[in-house]
């Protein structure tokens, strides 16, 4: 005769039920199932899943992000805090699901990276977090310079850094005080991108300009900078600016332009640009990788037809 399990049922549904269906085996334990009651669970065809060490889903099918966030943290500890791209996927700021998730324990901790846990031990423990039930998520700014710290290029570090600003959840001025904070080893890149985005630059395709222009050696100008009009109005926010010329370059992406109101909207700016004397030169991102010289040549023969009307004047 089989013999009845003396587990408490209660207690076990409540941890999965606050823990979005993932419990780690010394939760189920405590609970009164046994190692043999595990192991049928998780067996093929069972109920139940190992996703981490010691740590299961009582579900079938593959785990949300959500669940795989939950299971992160479970398994690295209690003090555990997920930081870099899967934080700011939890936080909002990032609707990408990454590979892997990285989770903050104290420095002292020896829990090991498995799976898809990527374990970073620190002495910089976040003393907030963002709690969304019981996943814990690093606040926006140590996020981002925690994912920014371990791109693997400066597109990516600055697609990360200009995201997070440009959709005002993170202030340049608390990214600064992350990387100030932060570790030098291994924050190059994020050092560059926050230091375009300070400059004015929001998007990937805008630091791509911005760094063909200083590498070319053309006059610098002002980046995301307002153009006015005689009495002060603003025009438009232009991706550059050469004041003194009146001469404005511009990262034409056709993400922007999916629709004619979009188009219209885009080619009045230009117009009332044009009517203020304002000489734009617009480039595609393509332009600006493919083709940099010509891109390079616009600008400069721009800037020069500019000078002399001015001197000639």
């Amino acid at each position: 005769m089989p013999r009845r399990t003396t587990a408490d049922l209660p207690a076990l549904s409540a941890i999965l039920q606050r823990q979005q269906l993932v419990i780690i085996r010394s939760q189920a334990l405590a609970c009164g199932l046994t190692s043999d009651a595990i192991q049928h669970r998780i067996k093929t065809g069972g109920s139940w899943q190992r996703v981490l060490p010691g740590t299961y889903l009582a579900q079938t099918g593959a785990p949300s992000a959500n669940q795989r966030d939950m299971a992160a943290l479970v398994y690295a500890g209690p003090v555990s805090v997920i930081t870099g791209r899967a934080a700011l996927r939890g936080l909002g700021i990032s609707g990408e699901q990454p590979a892997m998730i990285d989770v903050l324990i104290p420095a002292h901790e020896q829990r090991q990276s498995r799976g898809f846990v990527v374990i970073r031990r620190t002495i910089r423990m976040p003393e907030l977090w963002v709690a969304e039930g019981e996943r814990r998520y690093a606040l926006a700014a140590r996020a981002v310079g925690d994912a920014a710290r371990v791109a693997g290029n400066l597109a990516e570090a600055r697609a990360i850094v200009a995201g997070a600003v440009q959709k005002r959840r993170c202030s340049v001025d608390l990214l600064i005080a992350e990387l100030t904070a932060g570790p030098r080893n291994g924050s190059r890149l994020f050092r560059i991108a926050l230091g375009e985005v300070a400059d004015g630059v929001l998007s990937v395709a805008e630091g791509d300009f911005r760094e063909l222009i200083l590498r070319a050696g053309l006059p610098r100008p002002l980046f995301n900078e307002p153009v006015r009009r005689a009495d002060g109005s603003v025009i438009a926010v232009v991706d550059a600016w050469w004041a003194e010329a009146r001469v404005a370059g511009e990262v034409d992406s056709r993400e922007w332009h999916l629709s004619p109101a979009d188009w219209e909207r885009t080619m009045r700016r230009h117009n009332e640009l044009a009517r203020c004397g304002v000489q734009v030169l617009h480039f595609s991102p393509r332009q600006i990788k493919a083709e940099p010289r010509a891109v390079v040549a616009a600008i400069a023969g721009a800037l020069a037809q500019r000078g002399n009307r001015a001197q000639a004047g």
